[in-house]
């Protein structure tokens, strides 16, 4: 390498973090909200200000950075050989959402970093989040795993006999777009209703909660109702998923991330295990749901293993410089 440093970026629908590490770990990182309005270069705008503020806390430069990771959610969408995003929970446009305040039907992500960094490797955030759980975290080396994140989306990485899967578009593993209700109401940023997302994301079950997520959730802990029945019934549509997933792919673990799952998992996490667990034992028998082993990290970490090389995997899985940082 001719660059001691990596750059990191994770996209979500909330938040957009940029990190910076070196061989021995992490060194900076920044966050910001996800831009909705103005431009439709303003996420990648924003993407390359906050890589340029993470450097600056490090006391490098941009051109220092010798390779830039990206786990970002999606799907995408590929113009003229550059990566653009089509996120629903991100352009107003996909689904005519009143809580996007803008009409973009896509946004250009690639093109954008590559006016400051030629080598952006950019992937779907929670396949980057899978390949790093399988080198660093909570499913090393398993050869039938999946990844899924529980957030403001609903999203999978995909893992069959020791290869992860990408798809024609690197949108496989979009499977909170699989139709679950065809009587639901639960509108989703997609244009579908009543498909898994709709359900049961941080995003759109607050519109059929009628609070903030995090206050319905909390809410649920505490037993209220109509908050606890939401809750819940979310976490079986939830573990509905994962089974048909396992009856898919024949897969032996699902790795749950994401800021439902990481606040709320030890107890929705019971309930969907049962819809997994009750349904075709051919096919059930011994699948388990476990917490992402680089839990707040798994994002960062799962972008800097898309351009991370192979010693540095090897030095940091012996380090685990993450829990020091």
């Amino acid at each position: 390498m001719q660059s001691e440093y990596l750059g990191a970026l994770d996209i979500g629908g909330t938040k957009i973090v940029a990190s910076i590490a070196g061989r021995d770990g992490p060194l900076a990182r920044v966050t910001a909200p996800t831009p909705k309005s103005g431009p439709r270069r303003a996420l990648g705008d924003q993407c390359l200000a906050l890589l340029e503020q993470a450097c600056r806390q490090c006391g490098i430069q941009p051109g220092d950075l010798a390779r830039v990771g990206v786990a970002s959610c999606g799907p995408f969408l590929h113009v003229d050989g550059d990566i653009e995003l089509v996120a629903p929970n991100i352009c107003g446009g996909q689904g005519g959402a009143a809580d996007l305040p803008n009409d973009w039907t896509s946004v250009p992500l690639q093109s954008v970093l590559r006016e400051r960094h030629a080598d952006a490797v950019i992937e779907n955030d929670c396949v980057s989040a899978l390949i790093a759980e399988r080198a660093l975290g909570a499913v090393q080396d398993e050869p039938n795993c999946v990844y899924v994140t529980w957030s403001t989306g609903v999203g999978f990485g995909l893992c069959v006999d020791g290869r992860v899967l990408h798809g024609k578009n690197g949108n496989a593993g979009h499977a909170g777009h699989l139709l679950m209700s065809e009587s639901s109401d639960a509108l989703c940023g997609c244009g579908n209703r009543g498909d898994l997302e709709g359900l049961i994301s941080g995003r759109n079950i607050a519109a059929i909660g009628g609070r903030p997520a995090p206050e319905l959730f909390d809410a649920a802990r505490r037993g209220e109702e109509p908050a606890r029945s939401i809750a819940a019934g979310a976490a079986r549509w939830f573990g509905r998923a994962l089974y048909n997933l396992t009856a898919a792919l024949d897969v032996s673990v699902f790795v749950a991330g994401g800021s439902v799952w990481a606040n709320h998992g030890d107890w929705l996490g019971p309930l969907a295990q049962r819809e997994i667990a009750s349904r075709f034992p051919a096919l059930t028998e011994g699948v388990t749901i476990v917490p992402a082993g680089l839990e707040k990290w798994v994002a960062d970490i799962g972008a800097f293993c898309l351009v991370m090389p192979d010693d540095w995997i090897a030095h940091w899985r012996e380090t685990q410089p993450w829990l020091k940082a």
